[in-house]
This record gives C-alpha cells, structure tokens and sequence, in this order.
C-alpha cells in the first residue's frame, strides 16, 4: 500500500470537493490539459512532465494526498475568466503546487526531477 493517497479529479469542481473531503491534510495537486480518448494532453508540456512528477511520487510524506486534475479542453483553459486562474490564480499548465502554500512549479519547472522532488520532500 502506498503511503499517499491519490485521487484523479476532472474539473474545478471535483477538485473543490477533493479538497474539502480531506481537510487537515496535506494536499499536493498536479494540473494537466484533459487527455483525450487516447490518454494525451492536449498541452504537450504536461505529456512532458506528467512522467518526471510521477516518478517523483515516492517521496511525497507519508499520510499526503496527491490530486491530479485535469483542468479542462483547451478553449475553458485559454478562458481568462475560468476558476482554475480566477480562484486558484493558476498561470500555466502544467502545474504542481502544495495546496494552502504559495509554493508551486509552473510548465517547464515541472520537467526537473530535483525540483519536483524538493517540494515533496521540504517544508
């Protein structure tokens, strides 16, 4: 059994819901372009990154949680006005962040091993 929990969410909602079922712990989530029927971004930065963030995994804290979202088709995302940049202030997909924290990795920081690794593993 894994030490983390991970749970796959599709839209702001769902991740809403994620988040507020697990109150009081800790909260890494990861934002990705929606894939199609073929399991692929549409955001190829997130194809690029989504294997770097996975591998890194194992070092998340033990009694974490690890949402991945998919934030929706590519015209909700280039929308200004979507909940994902209004409410969360996201900027870019890929996205890592520690819920709660400012700390997060934006589009390419997400393909470095050490950096992903380093926000799993500090406080």
């Amino acid at each position: 059994m894994s030490k983390y929990e991970e749970v796959a969410v599709h839209g702001y909602e769902e991740f809403c819901k994620a988040v507020s079922d697990r109150k009081g712990k800790e909260i890494f989530a990861y934002f990705s372009g929606d894939k199609d029927e073929h399991g692929k971004s549409w955001c190829p930065d997130c194809v690029k990154a989504e294997p770097v963030v996975r591998a890194e995994l194992p070092h998340l804290p033990e009694g974490t949680v690890f949402i991945y979202c998919q934030v929706g088709d590519r015209p909700y995302w280039k929308d200004s006005n979507n909940d994902f940049k209004k409410t969360l202030k996201l900027t870019g997909v890929p996205t890592l962040l520690r819920y709660g924290t400012p700390q997060k990795l934006v589009e390419e920081e997400c393909f470095k091993a050490d950096l992903v690794r380093m926000m799993f593993t500090e406080d």
